[in-house]
């Protein structure tokens, strides 16, 4: 079916989606008053640590999450910094999970601080979206002291621009007729899966916005890009019908573990015993069993390894986890002498949860 007419075909839907601003480092301003208003970094310091969230007034100088501590202690000297506190950050995720809750079942999160909503039918009786994203904002705002910023949009693609759009502490709507006149401006970079390298490659052969692709005909587009040409087509048209998957299923659990210094492979034992036994209790939150492990590691060169094994019989704890993630070591292929600076353990294909498990949870 040609994208156009799949678009008229398909029921209208009312989607928001929520992205609490600054997620960690506003928790940490909130629970810190001597923090509000500062530069706070959440990263451990070291030279092989990231930023994991940067407060507003930390982004002014430049800091951004992934980046590296010490390039974040360069950019901003008097940057206060605070480790992450991950059982505390799910705790108040959870609290914005259940205002979700309280205006629709249809909630499928993407990570600890973001998520879409359908409210195409809401349990508020509230009379539209924006209304919707409006009582979810304040709640957050009076039960949470926690900022959000939300896009509402009709389909899953545009709520996430639209989400960005007036950050932070923002809402934006792209009404349905307003679609194809927000897009021609935007760089063809907003596309989801178009990274520097595509959108590079696109710019050369002149695609710089989405209103480059819309004056393009399909036929044209499959000539020139293939495959691809049925995303830019559609998504350029602000088409998408992606549903919102409530419980979507996780692909993989896994932790890692970055080293203060770079070690050889014997000596990882300990830390992948360590991200075993975090890995074996987050997979049986879940009823469902993996039915793969897997072993990562990084060398001090930054060359990235995956290794995985699907047993016949999956390990039945922790500990057995990390012998059948160790292993591996003789199919890592590299000399002895190689240095690491990464190691991590993962499980993953996991079971749809209409099957049983491979292995029962243990106490």
């Amino acid at each position: 079916m040609h994208p156009e007419a799949a678009n008229s075909e398909a029921p209208l839907r009312k989607i928001v989606h929520v992205d609490m601003d600054a997620f960690y480092a506003s928790v940490e301003q909130r629970d810190n008053a001597a923090l509000r208003g500062r530069p706070v970094v959440v990263a451990w310091k070291g030279l092989r640590s990231v930023v994991c969230a940067a407060s507003y007034e930390a982004r002014r100088f430049g800091i951004r999450s992934a980046m590296p501590a010490v390039r974040a202690e360069r950019l901003c000297p008097d940057a206060v910094f605070v480790p992450p506190d991950f059982t505390r950050y799910k705790a108040v995720s959870l609290a914005v999970r259940e205002i979700f809750a309280r205006h629709t079942d249809a909630i499928e999160p993407l990570s600890l601080d973001e998520a879409y909503l359908d409210v195409t039918e809401n349990r508020t009786g509230l009379p539209t979206a924006t209304r919707v994203a409006m009582c979810i904002r304040q709640q957050i705002q009076d039960e949470l002291n926690l900022t959000a910023s939300a896009g509402v949009a009709p389909n899953k693609f545009l709520a996430k621009i639209a989400s960005d759009w007036r950050k932070p502490n923002g809402l934006f709507v792209i009404q349905p007729h307003q679609v194809h006149g927000f897009l021609r401006d935007l760089p063809i970079g907003r596309i989801p899966g178009v990274g520097k390298v595509t959108e590079q490659h696109l710019n050369a052969r002149g695609v710089k916005t989405m209103g480059d692709v819309q004056a393009l005909e399909m036929t044209e587009l499959e000539a020139r890009f293939g495959r691809f040409s049925m995303r830019l087509y559609a998504l350029a048209r602000g088409i998408d019908h992606s549903p919102v998957v409530a419980n979507r299923v996780r692909k993989q659990v896994s932790a890692e573990d970055t080293f203060p210094e770079d070690v050889p492979l014997y000596e990882t034992e300990h830390a992948i015993r360590r991200l075993a036994e975090k890995v074996w209790k987050a997979s049986h939150a879940n009823a469902r069993g993996a039915r793969t492990v897997v072993l990562k590691l990084k060398t001090k060169e930054f060359t990235s390894l995956t290794r995985s094994v699907t047993p016949a019989e999956m390990p039945r704890s922790a500990e057995a986890l990390a012998d059948c993630a160790m292993a591996m070591f003789d199919r890592v292929g590299l000399e002895p002498t190689q240095l690491f600076r990464l190691a991590g353990v993962g499980l993953s294909n996991f079971q749809s949860d209409e099957e049983p498990p491979l292995f029962p949870a243990t106490e």
